[in-house]
């Protein structure tokens, strides 16, 4: 399957109480063989109305954030758990995670993603499965089958309080030192003489 072709068979998707309130499924944007992915929570009134996550004020203040960590919106993909709106931006139920969460899995595995940066608590909490909260675990990286977790603070938590602001970019500032380790050559092994 490729990712045209899951986001084909979700376009139209009924299974759960949000698809009554939706205009559109959000189902991701960026490069399909992005080394790094960034996984929100769920679709805002501007992810909604354009198809694509991260558009409103968020999403400025991601690009923003992407380029201070040498990134754009073109060497990544961006996606959320959840594909669509919850009436008035409410967090997600439980069910409708575990409803969305099998297709946010399969973009990962579609995608191959070294590192998949999560954006807030829903995002952290469903893809290393612990009920942990996000300012524990932010700026850290967990090994997740065959990529890399790495929480951070959701932008929009950093504009409704504008005290996040500063973690958030401390949080972004420690993905670049982390994708910089990432790159170093690993320095090879001394060879031993054993016949001396």
């Amino acid at each position: 399957m490729t990712l045209q072709e899951l986001h084909d068979s979700i376009k139209d998707c009924q299974r759960c109480r949000l698809a009554s309130g939706r205009t559109q499924v959000v189902f991701g944007t960026g490069n399909p063989h992005a080394k790094i992915m960034f996984v929100g929570e769920a679709p805002g009134f501007y992810e909604d109305k354009q198809g694509i996550p991260f558009v409103g004020a968020a999403g400025k203040l991601l690009n923003e954030l992407l380029e201070g960590a040498g990134l754009s919106r073109d060497d990544v993909y961006i996606a959320n758990v959840i594909k669509c709106r919850p009436p008035d931006n409410r967090d997600p139920m439980t069910d409708e995670v575990e409803t969305c969460k099998p297709f946010l899995l399969q973009q990962i595995e579609l995608i191959k993603p070294k590192v998949v940066c999560t954006l807030g608590n829903f995002a952290m909490q469903t893809l290393l499965g612990k009920k942990v909260g996000i300012m524990k675990v932010r700026g850290q990286s967990f090994q997740v089958k065959d990529f890399f977790v790495f929480p951070m603070l959701h932008p929009a938590a950093a504009l409704h309080q504008g005290n996040l602001n500063e973690p958030l970019r401390e949080d972004f500032r420690k993905l670049k030192a982390f994708l910089d380790r990432q790159q170093e050559p690993v320095p090879p092994v001394e060879q031993m003489n054993l016949f001396g």
